[in-house]
């Protein structure tokens, strides 16, 4: 069995530069709170979105362990436009309403799901039968879930917490448990 933890990034302070988005002091303290939640988990390597929030949240668990955080794009945050929406709560209603819809320059619930997917078989071909963490965002990480079993949805997603921890056990390619961690806490 592959394990996954899907590790949604923690509070981060925000700045339009959506790359360089530091987590905040809040952040900073419940990264710590995720590194000790996955200490005795048995990680074997980590891996992350680029996108700075996210990396901050996994990089204590990979200096536990002793190892470097392997940065995977396909993991970064769904584009959703080129210009911040108007009302965030729409845009983001309209793409999960419609899989096939985008806004201009952003991605479609299918094209950000495949991508997603698509990144995870990598890491389920790459690290069989290892326990590897994957620093990501809640948008893309509901988007894979759901690609796996349909009760991971648009409300799901609107009900997890900043940061946020799923462990998926597969067997091959198939999704065989969905388990929580952020709640222990």
């Amino acid at each position: 069995m592959t394990k996954l933890y899907f590790v949604r990034h923690a509070h981060s302070t925000y700045t339009p530069d959506e790359l360089n988005r530091p987590l905040s002091e809040r952040g900073f303290s419940d990264a710590t709170k995720v590194t000790n939640l996955l200490k005795p988990e048995g990680i074997d390597l980590v891996v992350s979105s680029p996108y700075k929030r996210a990396f901050q949240t996994v990089e204590g668990i990979a200096e536990y362990i002793h190892r470097k955080v392997e940065i995977i794009d396909d993991f970064k945050e769904r584009t959703l436009t080129t210009v911040p929406a108007e009302d965030f709560t729409l845009a983001i209603t309209k793409v999960w309403e419609d899989y096939h819809f985008s806004w201009e320059g952003g991605e479609s619930n299918i094209v950000a799901q495949k991508r997603g997917v698509d990144a995870t078989f990598d890491v389920l071909e790459r690290f069989k039968d290892k326990n590897v963490v994957i620093g990501t965002h809640g948008n893309i990480m509901v988007l894979i879930m759901n690609f796996f079993n349909k009760q991971y949805d648009f409300t799901f997603w609107q009900n997890l917490d900043m940061p946020d921890i799923y462990k998926l056990t597969f067997e091959g390619k198939v999704l065989r448990n969905v388990e929580r961690l952020w709640e222990r806490l």
